[in-house]
């Protein structure tokens, strides 16, 4: 379902965003519509890998490390 907004910008913004669209085949609304649309899909796509990136860091990486042998141990001969 589409609804509509209200949209203030600059006339000569206006005149040349028509200019644009004409030339692209398409309207406005369009251009707008899909620029948004991307605009979102982006920002959710950072929000999925940040939380991603941030749950793997919680979690950590297990890196195989054991703690070294005590200074005796090393220099028992």
């Amino acid at each position: 379902m589409k609804a509509n907004i209200t949209l203030k910008m600059d006339r000569e913004l206006l005149r040349e965003a028509r200019i644009l669209a004409a030339a692209e085949g398409t309207s406005i609304s369009a251009m707008l519509s899909l620029r948004l649309e991307e605009l979102v899909r982006g920002r959710k796509a950072y929000d999925s890998a940040r939380q991603r990136a941030l749950a793997r860091l919680n979690r950590g990486f297990d890196l195989h490390w054991s703690a070294p042998a005590s200074r005796d141990e090393l220099h028992e001969r």
